[in-house]
């Protein structure tokens, strides 16, 4: 196994006007469900064989959140977007990669440019294999959601020892009525629960950031916390 560390120069924040932004990442080439539950568990995020977390200076926004799955209640409007989707056929799968995959993935990015100014990065079949579908071993999933036959939501997940890591969704626009990333995400509790697992990772957690700060509406959670003691740093989920 081979791990090579970087990280980037800082940029504009995506998430929050007028901050900067830096990644550490890890690059492991061979990565085994043992050591994926480790990183996600310490705040580590992945995509194929890269695990990014942010080390922006002086700023602490981005903040990993879970769910606990065992305490987690239906609410009357979580249970309406289940009803709503009654009739959407689930399928849970090893990643893949397809032209409809890929052709999904542009349009839901284009409908997020012109409603939330998303950048959109140029995403071609070896740059999603190398994101989504590469070294997902015995922990990499995505559920494939279809309506009438049509691919309308791929959520890509890893199923660990204690909890699923919710890595990517995207959606049909044309599908919003159904409110696909609700379902998708209910669907991972409704999982989790079957599976007996403890939690959901649903990464950062931006307060200022609309397209983050939805995470903190599925209680009950917890937020990872970073303390030092005798040099070495320590992680608390409360």
């Amino acid at each position: 196994m081979n791990i090579i560390g970087f990280c980037t120069l800082e940029e504009e924040c995506p998430y929050l006007d007028g901050k900067f932004c830096r990644n550490e990442y890890n690059y492991i080439s061979y990565i085994d469900k043992s050591l994926n539950q480790e990183l996600v568990s310490r705040g580590w995020r992945r995509f194929g064989s890269y695990f990014s977390r942010p080390i922006c200076n002086e700023c602490n926004e981005c903040q990993n959140l879970r769910i606990l799955v065992e305490n987690f209640h239906f609410s009357k409007s979580y249970r309406r977007v289940l009803k709503k989707n009654i009739s959407t056929k689930i399928i849970l799968q090893k990643p893949c990669l397809s032209d409809e995959h890929l052709l999904l993935y542009e349009k839901y990015h284009y409908y997020q440019k012109d409603k939330k100014n998303w950048k959109i990065y140029d995403l071609n079949f070896r740059k999603y294999y190398n994101l989504y579908v590469d070294n997902a071993g015995t922990f990499g999933y995505e559920l494939d959601f279809y309506i009438d036959n049509q691919l309308v939501c791929v959520d890509l997940i890893d199923i660990l020892d204690d909890g699923i890591s919710s890595i990517y969704c995207f959606y049909d626009p044309d599908y919003s009525h159904l409110s696909l990333g609700k379902y998708s995400l209910l669907t991972e509790i409704k999982l989790a629960q079957l599976k007996r697992l403890k939690y959901i990772y649903l990464g950062y957690f931006v307060k200022k950031c609309q397209s983050l700060s939805y995470k903190a509406d599925y209680s009950p959670n917890e937020i990872l916390k970073y303390t030092s003691a005798l040099n070495e740093q320590a992680f608390l989920w409360s």
